[in-house]
Order: structure tokens, then sequence, then C-alpha cells
């Protein structure tokens, strides 16, 4: 369904007075929109979710649609907000999937995987390497990475980034 930006406003003051039909026209024009916003920027196996979640986040905000301002940048405003929740949830989560070994422990694999780290380190500036260690290691939130550090929190994130983002191609290379 392809609709222009005056009908879809239409359509929204007409949910907002309550009328349903034209709600569940809007909510079937926004669900596919919302569909083809998130198939670029999320697995498949998210989209229905976060499709969901931006409806129900549409229809707690029913009422703080203005009719005099554009419909789509609004529901565009709103995705965008659900994308960034649901980015920040799947890096707070760290979903990392790691294959155990079941064979028997190495006595000295802790102390290998640290002098590997510590390689790894070597290769990276010290800013990056310590904010990364700080808080991907040691647990330490942003906030408190920053004030050790003295970098300001956006920094100690785009070091974090960098970092890894260098630390994943020089493991890539080494393989």
């Amino acid at each position: 369904m392809r609709a222009d930006e005056a009908g879809l406003a239409r359509l929204m003051v007409l949910a907002q007075r309550g009328d349903r039909a034209a709600y569940a026209s809007l909510l079937k024009f926004c669900a596919g929109w919302l569909d083809r916003y998130y198939s670029r920027r999320v697995p498949p196996c998210r989209r229905d979710d976060l499709v969901q979640e931006t409806l129900l986040s549409l229809h707690r905000k029913l009422g703080s649609y203005d009719p005099q301002r554009p419909f789509i940048p609004w529901l565009a405003a709103i995705a965008r907000y659900r994308w960034v929740d649901h980015l920040r949830a799947v890096y707070r989560s760290d979903e990392v999937v790691i294959e155990a070994d079941l064979a028997a422990p190495d006595e000295d694999e802790p102390a290998t995987a640290r002098i590997s780290l510590e390689k790894l380190f070597r290769q990276l500036p010290q800013g990056q390497a310590r904010v990364i260690e700080m808080v991907k290691i040691e647990g330490l939130s942003v906030a408190e990475a920053a004030r050790n550090t003295g970098q300001s929190e956006p920094l100690v994130k785009v070091n974090i980034h960098r970092g890894l983002k260098r630390l994943a191609a020089l493991i890539e290379k080494a393989d």
C-alpha cells in the first residue's frame, strides 16, 4: 500500500479521534513501512519484534502527533529511537556465541591467553588498549573508565569501538 503524506496525516487525525478503521489502515501502512525500514538495519530474526515494539510506541505516542507536521518523518523518528534502543540492548548483552572445548582444560591456558592478549594490545594505541581492558575485561562502566583515564565518555566509547575493530582485524589477519 502506498499512501501520500496528506492521506497518512488525515488517517492519523482520524485515529486520534477514535476512528478504528482509519487506525487499522494506518497501522497496516506503518507495519509495511517499518518492515522495509528495519530490513536494512537488523537481522531478519529481530525485524518482526522491532516492528511490533515500534507500533506499540506509535500507539503510546498517538496523542503527541501534531497534524500540522508531516507524518512519515514523525514515524521515522520513532522507528529510529526504537532501533537505537535495540542496538543498545544488543551492545549491553554482548551476544557472542563461544564454542566450549570439552577436553580437559590446559593448566597454562589463562597465562597463555593473557600473554596473547597483551601482544594484541601492544599493537593498539595506548588509550584504546587501556579503555578496552578497563571496560571489557575489568568490567568498569564507560563513566568509570572516563574518570580513570581522563578521557571523555564519548571518546572512551569511540576508543573501545575502534580498538575492538582493530583487534578483530588483527585476529583475522593472524588466522
